[in-house]
Formats: structure tokens, C-alpha cells, sequence
């Protein structure tokens, strides 16, 4: 009975040390496709959520796989000041990984992700002369001077956020002081986002210290490219 019962503590700390290397396996899988993909330097941090983790590994599905990546500029010009994704419903099938894990074909069923485009991306958007500052809400003010018809007017005015086919558009929903003519046209201005790692697509933005929070989502993404 002793002997039984030594052999079950054993394979338990052996299944609990594989269990914790192929999770490492895996991250290190999932790193380099998305490194590779979008030509990251350094590789994203990876993380998969679950325990134990062998029963999804012989499953070839992962519930959740938690993904980093650092600062980056899509091909329209957008700095990203880093990303922020979760994958869920992550299909990897083991033999796949063992065999060739070069061509597995990992992907998810969704992805959702946080985005922070920089303040550096907004200001290089914004109007000549006017300046963007932001309180934390889904509104961003603006200052400065704007020429209209040859005429420098001054400018203090709240700029509403909102998404928009290829990007994200910032209008002047609120004009203080004097009223410049044609406003939206005049201070508002469009920071192109249409090519986001991880197929992700704008679903809702906020304003931060550092720019721009975006929440997004995508849905059967592929790792591989």
C-alpha cells in the first residue's frame, strides 16, 4: 500500500512537471508565430490561462491565452504604445505542435484587445496650432489658433471621438468663445487605425495620459501568417 501510494505522489509530480513544460511549449509557440506574423522585435509576452493544462493540450484547444505586445507602428502610421489581447478558443492540436510546429495552424476563435495609440500619433493628426489634451472621459479639448479665410482665431473647444471605417474621427462637438465658421471641417481631423495586429477592429475608444484607449475585437484569427 505504501509502495501505491509513494507511485501516485510521484506521478503527480511528474504529470505536474510535464504539465508545466509543455505550457511553457506552447507560449513559446504562440510568441514566435505572432512575432514572426507581425515582425515584433522583442517576441510578446505569453501566458495560457487554465489548470491543468495537459488536459487541454491533449484537447488541442486552449481556453484562454493571455498575449503582450510591446510598442509598435502600423503600416498607416499609428504608434501603438502597446497591446493588450486575450485569446479564447485557441485551436492547436497537439500532433500538429510535435510534428511541425512551423506550419501548425494555430488560431482563435476571438480575440479581444486593449490598444493604446500614443499622444505623438494625435498630435502629428491634429490641425497646425491647435493643441489636444484630454480629462479621462470619451472627450478630448483643444486649443490654440486656427486660420480660417486668412484670419488666426483663437480656439477652445471639446472634441467628441468616434469610430469610423479605417480609423477613429474627432469632431468639435462643443465651440467656446468666438464661432468659427465650418467648425468640423476646420478642427476636425481623422487618425487612420485600418491595419491592427490580431485582425482586431475598433469597437469603442477612450481618451488616457498616453492617447488613446482602444477596445477591440476579432473573431476566427489565424497566428500563422
Amino acid at each position: 500500500m505504501r509502495k501505491f501510494v509513494v507511485f501516485l505522489i510521484l506521478l503527480g509530480v511528474l504529470l505536474a512537471v510535464l504539465d508545466r513544460v509543455a505550457v511553457a511549449g506552447v507560449e513559446r509557440e504562440v510568441a514566435r508565430q505572432v512575432a514572426a506574423k507581425y515582425d515584433l522585435s522583442p517576441a510578446p509576452t505569453v501566458e495560457v490561462e487554465g489548470i491543468p493544462f495537459l488536459t487541454q493540450a491533449v484537447s488541442g484547444r486552449y481556453e484562454e491565452i493571455k498575449v503582450h505586445m510591446g510598442r509598435m507602428t502600423t503600416p498607416d502610421g499609428a504608434e501603438l504604445s502597446g497591446i493588450d489581447a486575450v485569446l479564447y478558443g485557441v485551436r492547436a492540436p497537439l500532433m500538429d505542435l510535435i510534428q511541425d510546429s512551423a506550419t501548425a495552424d494555430i488560431r482563435a476563435d476571438k480575440v479581444t484587445g486593449t490598444i493604446v495609440i500614443s499622444k505623438k500619433t494625435l498630435d502629428a493628426r491634429v490641425p497646425q496650432g491647435l493643441r489636444l489634451s484630454g480629462d479621462g472621459d470619451d472627450a478630448l479639448n483643444v486649443t490654440g489658433t486656427v486660420s480660417v479665410a486668412g484670419i488666426s482665431m483663437p480656439v477652445n473647444a471639446r472634441m467628441k471621438i468616434e469610430v469610423v471605417t479605417g480609423g477613429i474621427r474627432l469632431t468639435p462637438s462643443d465651440v467656446n468663445g468666438i464661432k468659427i465658421p465650418d467648425a468640423t471641417r476646420a478642427l476636425g481631423f481623422t487618425v487612420p487605425v485600418k491595419n491592427l495586429p490580431l485582425n482586431l477592429k475598433i469597437q469603442s475608444v477612450r481618451t488616457t495620459p498616453e492617447g488613446l484607449a482602444v477596445e477591440a475585437l476579432a473573431r476566427d484569427v489565424p497566428l500563422r501568417g
